[in-house]
């Protein structure tokens, strides 16, 4: 399913239907403009249960890794980078000298675009979702020192369910993250389930999702007035930096 020529390095995504990926594209084109007889494809596991014996099989340089596997991935990993360690998550691999190296280049993307749209009363966050990406992102968001509320389907210690937000909730915190793939097509009605009501002119929405360009949450966001950006630059920025760690 995945053939390549020996003497081509294969480089490929692992997710779970992934058909619609920017990923594969990115790279295959960028394969083409840099002239470099390499192959990107999509590794579309319904679990992991084979990915152990798809490494044994095939002459893989590298790959990305998106949901819902930039947890599960860790363990078969025999480093993890530091900062991936401290996020918990991995969404880019390395194989090198017989090793898989876990990176999470997430954090770049995510840093590089937010801090162009930030202002000075964007200091507390709302992060919505808390799988892989949601870990990415709030790592950001310490390192800047942005207080982050967790928020999810459930409570938890360390989160509100997403019917406990309050009107204070949605005043004190004006940034609004989702990282959650709801409203990913093809599913393109859905979103997360916030009182959209609560957001205004001062908000700032921000949307991992990529496609559809424009999302239901950033159309709600901006019904409200809000600004609302998606994903797509993001994943540019955390693409080029998998691509430096794989060409190193």
């Amino acid at each position: 399913m995945f053939m390549i020529e020996s003497d081509n390095k294969l480089f490929g995504l692992l997710g779970k239907d992934i058909d619609y990926s920017f990923s594969r594209d990115y790279f295959s084109n960028k394969f083409r403009v840099e002239n470099i007889q390499h192959k990107y494809v999509n590794f579309d596991l319904e679990n992991l249960s084979t990915f152990k014996s798809l490494l044994s099989r095939e002459n893989i340089s590298g790959m990305n890794v998106t949901i819902p596997y930039k947890e599960e991935v860790i363990p078969f990993l025999d480093e993890l980078d530091p900062v991936a360690k401290a996020i918990g998550a991995v969404n880019t691999i390395v194989f090198k000298d017989d090793k898989r190296l876990g990176y999470n280049t997430d954090h770049i993307g995510f840093q590089k675009t937010l801090l162009n749209h930030l202002k000075p009363h964007h200091n507390k966050a709302l992060v919505l979702g808390t799988g892989g990406a949601s870990k990415a992102v709030c790592y950001v968001l310490e390192q800047i020192n942005i207080q982050v509320l967790k928020v999810s389907r459930s409570e938890g210690p360390d989160r509100k369910a997403y019917h406990q937000l309050s009107a204070t909730d949605y005043k004190e915190h004006s940034l609004l993250i989702n990282c959650t793939p709801l409203g990913t097509h093809p599913k393109t009605d859905a979103c997360p389930p916030i009182d959209y009501r609560q957001i205004n002119s001062q908000h700032l929405l921000y949307d991992l999702i990529y496609n559809p360009e424009v999302t239901t949450f950033m159309q709600m966001g901006k019904a409200k007035g809000a600004t609302a950006l998606n994903g797509y630059q993001m994943l540019v920025e955390q693409a080029e930096a998998s691509w430096s760690l794989w060409m190193d």
